[in-house]
């Protein structure tokens, strides 16, 4: 069984029922996290209560900023960001806090030359150390989404940084489109997946949903696109998610709730044709 779930249209923001009726009238089983402030303590617990009552999976609070930034400012926004949604997402309940590692770019998750020296990665476990430490979160988990040009990169950059940091909340959210950076890889998949499972498995809290087509011109272009009009294997994609413990599937970063609804009946589709199941 897997959970889908993906950014819903609620007009009554701190409704907590007309939050969860959105999700079901779309199938969903799991959800992005509302949109609340941290000392809204009172709309947090309905929020959590009114989950926990339809089994609606809260899959992740997004802390999304640049905790690498060289502007001195940005940076403490940043890792004060994703303090305190890491703290929101524990008292949620929510399956994990994603971020990227940030950027030493102009942009805040851009490529950047210095991005493979000992000293980033050295950097990168020191803010992610401090982030779970300050935190401590008890029902949650902090995650760095991996990125084709910035750390962790693979399956191997991954365990790296997990062995580094040595912390029990710092575990695995799983977007593989991301790291689909070669003809090779778009064309072979389902062994990208299946060594991302081999080695990461036990520690995924959530995945991305989306997908990739290759471009024809020169030099090389890969292009995300919607799920089920590119070549991401989603057949070994839902079989390797459907092994994992209760682990949501997330869409993504669509333009209309049209679109979203086709990505959607996509996955089921996909699903029953290697004989999965939805909750």
């Amino acid at each position: 069984m897997i959970r889908l779930g993906g950014p819903v249209e609620v007009k009554e923001l701190n409704n907590p029922e007309a939050w969860v009726r959105a999700h079901q009238k779309q199938g969903y089983s799991a959800a992005y996290a509302p949109h609340l402030s941290l000392d809204d303590t009172t709309l947090i617990g309905d929020f959590r209560k009114a989950a926990q009552a339809a089994n609606l999976v809260i899959a992740e609070v997004g802390a999304w900023s640049n905790p690498l930034s060289s502007d001195d400012s940005e940076r403490k926004k940043a890792l004060q960001l994703c303090k305190t949604q890491l703290s929101l997402a524990d008292e949620l309940g929510a399956r994990c806090c994603v971020n990227i590692a940030g950027s030493m770019s102009d942009t805040w998750d851009g490529p950047h030359p210095d991005f493979y020296k000992n000293d980033t990665f050295a950097l990168i476990v020191d803010i992610v150390r401090e982030i779970i430490d300050a935190v401590k979160p008890e029902k949650t988990f902090y995650g760095l989404e991996m990125m084709p040009w910035m750390l962790p990169d693979s399956a191997d950059s991954y365990l790296e940084l997990m062995k580094a940091v040595d912390r029990d909340a710092f575990a695995v959210h799983l977007d593989p489109v991301n790291i689909v950076i070669s003809p090779r890889m778009i064309y072979n998949t389902a062994a990208l997946l299946e060594e991302l499972f081999e080695k990461l498995g036990p520690k995924i809290r959530s995945c991305h949903a989306k997908d990739i087509t290759i471009g024809k011109n020169l030099t090389l272009h890969l292009n995300e696109v919607r799920p089920g009009l590119g070549w991401l294997d989603y057949g070994s994609y839902l079989r390797h998610i459907s092994k994992l413990d209760d682990v949501p599937l997330m869409l993504e970063h669509l333009q209309e709730q049209q679109e979203y609804q086709l990505a959607a009946d996509y996955i089921r589709s996909a699903a029953h044709e290697v004989g999965i199941d939805f909750v």
